[in-house]
């Protein structure tokens, strides 16, 4: 089991879970932070700090966005387990999902 990160995300990138994560397994998209789903210990510190409200716990993940726990695994299909977020920094993709949205978040 694992935490995800969901749309809410997609162009904020506010990253405060990024510091309360204690394996450092919240990696940085283009437009989107995700959570390596191996590297994950489901600690859920970085739950409570999020902004945007965008993390769920795996399995209460809102039905109008479950296509971002595919997402979440399928982004690091490439990038495999590099054992830590901070050394790779922006990683210069996105899973297609987030690609393909629109501006989001632009209030």
């Amino acid at each position: 089991m694992t935490y995800v990160i969901a749309q809410p995300c997609v162009d904020v990138k506010d990253k405060a879970c990024v510091e309360e994560c204690p394996v450092d397994c919240i990696y940085e998209g283009e437009r989107s932070l995700y959570i390596h789903p191996d590297e994950c210990v489901d600690c859920g510190a970085c739950e409570p700090v999020c902004p945007v409200e965008a993390i769920y716990y795996e399995d209460d993940v809102p039905d109008e966005w479950a296509d971002y726990y595919k997402a979440n695994v399928e982004f690091f299909d490439d990038l495999g387990s590099p054992g830590g977020a901070a050394k790779l920094g922006n990683t210069g993709k996105d899973h297609p999902l987030v690609s393909a949205l629109p501006p989001q978040n632009q209030d």
